[in-house]
């Protein structure tokens, strides 16, 4: 879980892909605190694999967490529902 928990707080100073605006760490925890998006422990039963890598951001009006999983030695990009 500490180690989910690092990842979840280093990732957020990582930009991503156009179309998704990240939040910065402080945002991330206030997004989550304040019940606008869910916590990230609370959605990695749908990662499928080991989580190497989370941003929290804003796509199309919504919060999802863009996740890089390991999944049987590779590294595949997942996009959950934070909401």
């Amino acid at each position: 879980m500490t180690r989910l928990l690092v990842l979840f707080c280093s990732a957020f100073l990582i930009s991503t892909a156009a179309g998704a605006a990240c939040l910065s760490q402080a945002e991330a925890r206030a997004a989550v605190a304040s019940g606008q998006a869910r916590s990230l422990a609370s959605v990695q039963g749908q990662a499928g694999g080991e989580i190497v890598k989370a941003q929290l951001c804003l796509e199309g009006g919504r919060y999802v967490y863009r996740l890089s999983v390991l999944v049987n030695g590779k590294v595949t990009t997942k996009v959950i529902s934070a909401n």
